[in-house]
């Protein structure tokens, strides 16, 4: 039997996310309802479209899947989602009663590591102070007389959390001679020799790394993770970059280290989202900031919609799910 595919999104988020040449590939082997999001899963247009899917695409902004939804939706068996967490969407009920769920977060993954990793590159060869140190002078920089320690070469990368993102990274890492170990307390020894990386702690990891990147859930359990006692342990000459959540991280006495003018700080979020204006990382020669530009933006959103239309084109096969989520993982992922 052919399945029937719903979209259940904000309008905006699925004109962003899914283009139309990007739910061609669903059919004929599966039937798409309508091109039209569920945007209020309790209006009477979406009650007639629910109680004929078997199938959601969801995607950022998705309304809570709860009980009352999937009663009006009899046929439901999967939820898909267009994008990483699923927390926001996907009530209790939907666990309770079997539904399948799978997540785009893996497609998610690899633009935050590709600029993790150009950010790697750039913070070793110290090119963001050598530039600015350039535009600052306006005359010949002596590049190596400034920076003697430039250079990528056999120079220690330290990953904290191997989670997907994290273990992205370590991928694009390989073809460099770069020295990468892992910290997180749920990889074993054999699954880093595995991912070709050093497992040691997170003590050792921030002392002994010139660049510090941080791919850890945001969790109760990791709020503040990377304390004062670790940001005073980095190295002199380190760089720290976070593309994970700013609530990692004790942002004060990250400030308060990178003032001391011998850390370096790269910094896609932040907490608040948005800085206030007068906050110093503006303005410090040592900190680079980015607007949460790292995720999935511009056309790579439509990679997060390919995931989510070829795991319903697996389904369409009778195969199972390639990104399956289960309620044991909500508990070490964000």
């Amino acid at each position: 039997m052919r399945l029937n595919v719903a979209l259940a999104m904000p309008a905006h988020t699925a004109r962003a996310v899914f283009p139309p040449r990007s739910l061609d590939p669903l059919e004929p082997a599966l039937r798409l309802l309508s091109r039209e999001p569920i945007q209020d899963f309790h209006a009477p247009e979406s009650r007639a479209i629910l109680e004929q899917a078997d199938v959601l695409l969801t995607g950022w902004g998705c309304p809570m899947i709860d009980d009352a939804v999937l009663d009006a939706a009899p046929r439901l068996r999967y939820v898909l989602h267009a994008a990483g967490s699923v927390k926001h969407h996907i009530g209790d009920a939907c666990w309770e009663r079997g539904i399948q769920v799978s997540s785009a977060a893996d497609a998610n993954a690899i633009p935050v590591a590709e600029y993790t990793v150009a950010m790697i590159v750039l913070a070793n060869k110290r090119v963001l102070q050598i530039a600015r140190a350039l535009h600052t002078t306006r005359t010949d920089v002596l590049a190596e007389q400034l920076f003697p320690d430039m250079g990528n070469y056999r120079k220690r990368v330290g990953i904290i959390g191997a989670s997907k993102i994290g273990r992205h990274v370590i991928r694009l890492l390989a073809p460099y001679d770069l020295d990468v170990v892992v910290s997180d307390p749920y990889l074993s020894p054999g699954e880093a020799r595995a991912l070709g990386v050093g497992l040691t702690s997170l003590d050792q990891l921030v002392a002994s790394s010139h660049i510090v990147s941080l791919h850890a859930p945001s969790l109760p359990s990791t709020k503040n993770l990377i304390d004062a006692g670790l940001i005073e342990r980095m190295q002199p000459g380190a760089t720290f970059i976070n593309t994970a959540r700013g609530e990692l991280v004790d942002q004060d006495a990250l400030l308060a280290r990178v003032e001391q003018g011998d850390l370096y700080a790269i910094l896609d979020v932040t907490t608040p989202w948005v800085l206030p204006a007068e906050s110093r990382f503006y303005t410090h020669p040592n900190v680079l900031l980015t607007p949460h530009v790292a995720g999935s933006l511009g056309n790579e959103l439509e990679r997060m919609a390919a995931s989510a239309v070829e795991e319903a084109r697996r389904l369409s096969r009778g195969e199972g799910l390639r990104f399956p989520v289960t309620v044991e993982d909500l508990a070490f992922t964000a």
